[in-house]
């Protein structure tokens, strides 16, 4: 295969990285169809990998959500065929006091646990609450053994979930080096890393890590974070330029993918910062309060369908980033590799509450998910996981109450959008974590887990996130 709402600008460039219209450059991409799940061929020999594939923010209800409009209610998306599921419960803890825990997670506490194996407070990556220190990740340990890693995600690669697998730092809004004190990070708190800035014997921002490290290949976005000057370098040095001194290759365009003669390390950096989405909604609707009429009556929000992104042309899909990835790697390797997929608009679209948005990244999540299927045909000693980081707020609710005929006002407290599914039906999708017009919040849910490929019978039916950082470690005999 070749393949809204008004939000603060601290909020929209830290937490959700909205700048999706600012793009590099355009996918023709399709994707793989075949929802074959590949039987375990146990006696070939072959290195052993993982592919982790998550879905951010990927919980039932935006799994059921997508399923629906997708492939129909009586459908099955591909992440339906996979062999084995377990349910994973996410924890999180105080970062003024690491042995109370928290109930809701963010993408950078439960990405480190499942990158490290250690349970840690919101906002940080690969760094233990309260005390600061640094976490070996699962990317080191397998650079260490001789393995290769890879990156891929549609966000900027320096946000959350991508970075809790490569950097260490105390707060994950210190992307660039020009957010490292003063900026506004996550949450909306100003950042303070000057602990971690290179003068004070820190590591420097994420990107500047990202830039200096040994991952044999990142694909996603997030060039303005490598345009930005690097900490304690002549004028005119960039981060990008560090990167290429640390030789890697950067690739800017679509068709750069088309080149699989790469030798070394890849970075591609697609967009300046979180990547277009590739649904949204018709005439760009979206969810929103439902009102009243004179009587007192609800006005129920009129349906809507989703349709293509013009925007999401100008960027490669996430399945044919996938494919490249999972060609570099492979290449030359009698070892094996580490690769981590990021489904991260998943996440971002819901906290906007733009239900075709969320729908759009599931799918393309999906279409990943077969890439790698059909890669473990021929490398049947892969291991896959395909899980999320956490919940979100998008509930599958009644798309009219049930009790409208009695009770005439009723209807949900949050916003709500009631989308024309392709199976002639209407569904209905709601977002109450907060009356906030900003953006909805995450979910303390449990979240699921789906594995396909070698060494999965081990895996038990309900587990906590860091476990899956043990499974992953120990099929690769780290």
């Amino acid at each position: 295969m070749k393949l809204l709402i008004s939000i603060p600008l601290f909020l929209c460039f830290f937490l959700l990285g909205c700048d999706q219209q600012n793009t590099v450059v355009m996918d023709t991409g399709g994707s793989s169809t075949s929802h074959d799940a590949p039987s375990v061929v146990e006696n070939k020999k072959s290195h052993r990998n993982v592919i982790l594939i998550i879905g951010d923010g990927m919980d039932d209800n935006l799994i059921t959500i997508a399923r629906n409009y997708l492939v129909g209610s009586r459908g099955e998306l591909v992440l339906d065929t996979l062999p084995q599921r377990s349910a994973i419960q996410v924890i999180t803890v105080s970062e003024d006091n690491p042995e109370q825990v928290l109930y809701v997670a963010d993408s950078a506490n439960s990405a480190t646990a499942m990158a490290t194996g250690v349970e840690t407070s919101r906002g940080r990556i690969a760094t233990k609450a309260n005390s600061d220190q640094n976490i070996t990740t699962i990317v080191q340990l397998a650079e260490n053994k001789g393995l290769k890693t890879g990156i891929v995600t549609t966000a900027s690669v320096t946000d959350a979930t991508p970075a809790s697998f490569v950097a260490h730092i105390r707060e994950r809004g210190c992307q660039g080096p020009s957010e490292m004190i003063g900026g506004t990070g996550f949450g909306g708190y100003t950042n303070d890393c000057s602990s971690d800035l290179k003068a004070n014997g820190g590591k420097g921002s994420i990107a500047e890590q990202i830039a200096a490290s040994d991952v044999d290949l990142l694909l996603g976005g997030g060039l303005k974070y490598f345009q930005q000057p690097a900490e304690g370098r002549e004028e005119g040095t960039t981060v990008l330029s560090l990167a290429k001194e640390n030789g890697f290759s950067t690739l800017f365009e679509i068709a750069a993918l088309n080149d699989e003669s790469y030798k070394g390390k890849v970075m591609g950096l697609f967009s300046k910062s979180t990547m277009a989405v590739r649904l949204i909604g018709e005439r760009d609707r979206t969810s929103e309060l439902v009102t009243h009429n004179s009587k007192g009556d609800t006005v129920w929000p009129a349906p809507f369908s989703c349709e293509e992104n013009p925007a999401f042309a100008l960027v490669p899909s996430l399945p044919r980033m996938t494919e490249f990835a999972l060609s570099h790697l492979s290449q030359d390797n009698s070892q094996g590799f580490f690769l981590m997929v990021e489904s991260a608009s998943i996440d971002k679209q819901a906290h906007f509450r733009n239900p075709c948005g969320h729908i759009g990244e599931v799918k393309q999540l999906d279409e990943a998910v077969q890439v790698a299927l059909d890669f473990i045909k021929e490398n049947p000693e892969t291991m896959l996981l395909v899980t999320a980081d956490h919940g979100q707020a998008a509930q599958l609710i009644p798309q009219q109450s049930l009790f409208r005929s009695f009770l005439p006002s009723i209807h949900s407290p949050g916003y709500m959008a009631r989308i024309k599914t392709p199976e002639g039906a209407v569904m209905g999708v709601n977002y109450a974590t907060n009356n906030s017009s900003i953006m909805a919040e995450h979910t303390g849910v449990q979240v699921p887990l789906y594995a396909a490929g070698a060494g999965i019978s081990e895996i038990p039916a309900y587990m906590q996130q860091s476990d899956i950082f043990s499974i992953m470690a120990r099929h690769l005999d780290l």
